[in-house]
């Protein structure tokens, strides 16, 4: 096999469309465009949000709050996703979750959600529980420890 030989895999290229060559091509002449008008111009297309020069959505609804940069946000767990990754009788902590992958940073601690099924009894160690998580891991035999 030599260097102009190799072929790509089949269905892997694609023929560009070649637009406004003729009307044998099927998109001769306006090119796909229609008759004149804005969107036939070049660089006629209007930008996202624009309603023709009535005042738009998103400066007619009011200002409201703000995002506080200081604020700490825990990281994110459902325990469906626990319940998929642990073995029964483990413990569960920032580490855990970190090493196998369910969260990135816990800096600012973890926070479990009731989101899924538990089937199995864990010790879950976390900053935050909701209702529901701390429900579901007691109704499964489990320990849901406040950090």
């Amino acid at each position: 096999m030599k260097l102009h030989e190799l072929t790509p895999a089949e269905g892997s290229t694609k023929v560009a469309k070649r637009i406004g060559r003729g009307h044998g091509s099927g998109n001769g002449k306006t090119a796909g465009k229609g008759h004149k008008g804005q969107k036939a111009r070049s660089g006629g297309s209007i930008r996202p949000g624009f309603e023709g020069g009535q005042m738009p959505l998103q400066r007619r609804v009011p200002k409201r709050g703000f995002n506080n940069i200081f604020a700490a946000k825990a990281a994110i767990v459902n325990l469906g996703d626990i319940d998929a990754r642990f073995e029964a009788g483990a413990v569960v902590d920032a580490q855990a979750l970190m090493d196998c992958g369910l969260v990135k940073d816990c800096k600012n601690g973890v926070k479990v959600l009731g989101n899924g099924e538990m089937t199995k009894s864990l010790t879950i160690q976390a900053k935050s529980f909701s209702k529901s998580a701390q429900d579901k891991i007691e109704g499964a035999g489990g320990k849901a420890e406040v950090i």
